[in-house]
């Protein structure tokens, strides 16, 4: 098996066409085909599924993809660790984030990584737990910062360090109608708004069942930060946000806690990385950023 095999099918899979994955690596279509044909006859299975509109891989296909995406990875860090030795201070990494630490976290973060490696190329994707747990598993991410919630399992091949817990609080417009409301059941009717993909209401829900109330009606699934932040700024949708956007620029002033009798739930803030790889360089400088700073969050008043 010869790692231009491995480039030539991941390239076909993610452009889902021989043609088009030919051009993006300036090769010819034969020769890209016969690379294809001679890696299905080493592994002795089919990998793709050949149509007139292109190439979509098989379900052994799919298999193999995990494993050509680990492989391909762990080249790159390979490189790099060399590159280190050479005195080579670039590389490149890739970081998901969550909306909240999108905004707490990241900016001081690269800022830290710019200064030690001013070289480095950084690629970010937003995303929650259950979005980008997976690319970590797969080193399609090198870290995750993310929201664990109580709930959240954690896959054995990901390790989750954490960074700092951070108790909720209830979030509405400044003004907002239930304002003076002192107890969860008073704002059991209002509009709630969950961060992430639909279903993903368990911490809501969880706070409602542990003060002994039937979990509200989730009248808006959430998965861009952005939105989210203007319908709770806008509108008089509720939400659980961790207690330091409150004083972010943006929502300083537009954006109150309603304090009841019953303590929202926690969270842990933290990083996702493959459990049975190291990082490599230019990765490691980026997680000891993030956990900068983050004790520089945790530290402020």
């Amino acid at each position: 098996m010869r790692l231009t095999q491995i480039r030539d099918f991941l390239a076909i899979a993610e452009q889902g066409s021989i043609r088009t994955a030919a051009r993006s690596l300036g090769v010819s279509q034969p020769a890209m085909t016969k690379s294809v044909q001679q890696l299905e006859k080493e592994l002795q299975a089919q990998l793709l599924h050949r149509t007139s509109r292109g190439a979509v891989p098989t379900r052994t296909g799919k298999a193999f993809l995990v494993r050509a995406r680990v492989i391909q990875a762990e080249l790159r860090k390979a490189r790099e660790d060399l590159a280190q030795l050479r005195g080579e201070h670039g590389g490149a990494v890739a970081i998901g984030v969550s909306p909240t630490a999108s905004v707490l976290l990241v900016p001081e973060a690269l800022l830290l990584l710019r200064q030690r490696r001013p070289l480095c190329s950084i690629h970010v994707m937003e995303g929650v737990w259950s979005s980008l747990q997976p690319l970590v598993r797969d080193e399609r991410l090198d870290l995750a910062i993310v929201l664990r919630t109580p709930d959240a399992k954690l896959d054995p091949a990901v390790r989750f360090k954490p960074l700092y817990r951070a108790r909720m609080v209830i979030a509405g417009r400044r003004g907002h109608p239930l304002r003076g409301a002192s107890s969860l059941r008073q704002l059991a009717p209002a509009s709630w708004l969950m961060f992430g993909p639909p279903g993903h209401t368990a911490l809501l829900a969880q706070y409602f069942t542990a003060a002994g109330l039937p979990p509200p009606a989730v009248n808006i699934q959430c998965e861009s930060y952005a939105a989210a932040l203007a319908l709770l700024t806008r509108t008089d949708t509720l939400g659980l946000i961790v207690p330091q956007l409150l004083t972010e620029p943006h929502t300083h002033g537009f954006l109150q806690p309603l304090n009841v009798d019953e303590p929202p739930p926690e969270v842990t803030v933290g990083m996702l990385s493959r459990a049975d790889a190291p990082l490599a360089p230019a990765a490691n400088a980026m997680a000891r950023a993030i956990t900068a700073a983050a004790q520089r969050l945790v530290r402020m008043p």
